[in-house]
């Protein structure tokens, strides 16, 4: 139950980070006992590339404190949704934590906040709309394949976060969010192949104060036919930012210190000594840059008073 609230010390069935390297993380429930290919019972022992762990040890231990595998050590953490996407078993494409915190930000989401998902696929941007709105909002997640629906039933139980957030097996672009939502969305997340086909549907979910709306789409094509749609039922103040993460490697280097006090003028004023360099820490740019993970549109609908007015 380790994703709900923070804690200090691992209780048995929680999901935990095993932290080898930034390269190298996993994310373990903590039993005595898994089911192997065969459908049996065995005990739960984790193999690394440091060796073996044996999982249901770990009860007890101190969040951030450092374990000793067979052949080495890792560190074991609280896992956030940062980490989850990282590690995450992936059943679609994923939205990755440069855009999902775009996308948060867009959406105006807080405690207490309604928010509607649509491609809940493996869950990456559902556990941090999860933690944006709880402990008093709710997520409504949708998806039309009706195995990846199971699994993130399964995945929110076991991460102690299932209360904050309900998922659906439904075609929202043929059936909408269902009646039993309209009017009561604060914002509308859309990640889907036609997503202005759920336009309207939007519309009728978001709340008559009005509310936010967004997309995710790789394509440029996608965007425009959205952003047509958008602005036919009613939506204002339509964006649409691209963006790309940028690494930064934080390095020394030494600089040489020009000597300002031995100043020749027989040579048109140039300097003749330098004095011992100095190390100095700065960063250098990568050579290039990341390449294209989609486009985030984010629009506004207004309340409904102002929409009638505007109309008329």
């Amino acid at each position: 139950m380790s994703f709900k609230n923070n804690k200090k010390f691992i209780e048995k069935g929680d999901v935990v980070t095993l932290y080898i390297n930034p390269n190298n993380m996993h994310q373990i429930e903590v039993t005595d006992k898994i089911k192997n290919k065969k459908g049996e019972l065995v005990d739960n022992i984790f193999q690394t590339t440091y060796g073996a762990l044996k999982v249901i040890s770990l009860v007890g231990k101190k969040y951030g404190s450092k374990i000793d595998l067979s052949k080495g050590w890792a560190y074991v953490l609280q896992p956030t949704p940062e980490l989850w996407t990282l590690t995450l078993p992936h059943r679609t494409q994923i939205i990755y934590t440069p855009d999902i915190s775009l996308i948060n930000y867009l959406l105006n989401l807080v405690p207490g906040s309604i928010v509607i998902e649509t491609g809940t696929g493996s869950g990456s941007l559902s556990h941090s709309l999860v933690r944006a709105v709880r402990p008093n909002g709710h997520l409504h997640t949708f998806d039309f394949h009706e195995q990846r629906v199971l699994l993130a039933q399964e995945e929110f139980k076991s991460h102690g976060i299932d209360e904050f957030v309900t998922v659906k097996y439904r075609d929202v672009c043929a059936q909408g969010f269902g009646e039993e939502l309209d009017n009561k969305a604060d914002a509308v997340f859309l990640d889907l192949p036609h997503p202005w086909l759920t336009i309207d549907f939007a519309v009728k979910a978001l709340k008559k104060k009005g509310g936010k709306l967004c997309s995710f789409s790789p394509c440029i094509e996608q965007v425009q036919r959205t952003c047509i749609m958008l602005t036919t039922a009613g939506f204002i103040e339509i964006q649409t930012f691209e963006c790309l993460q940028r690494e930064l490697t934080v390095l020394q280097k030494s600089i040489p210190v020009l000597n300002l006090t031995d100043f020749d003028y027989q040579t048109e004023g140039h300097f003749k000594k330098f004095e011992d360099p100095v190390k100095m820490t700065t960063v250098s740019h990568p050579q290039s840059t990341p390449g294209h993970t989609g486009f985030v549109t984010v629009a506004t609908l207004p309340p409904v008073f102002a929409r009638i007015v505007e109309e008329t």
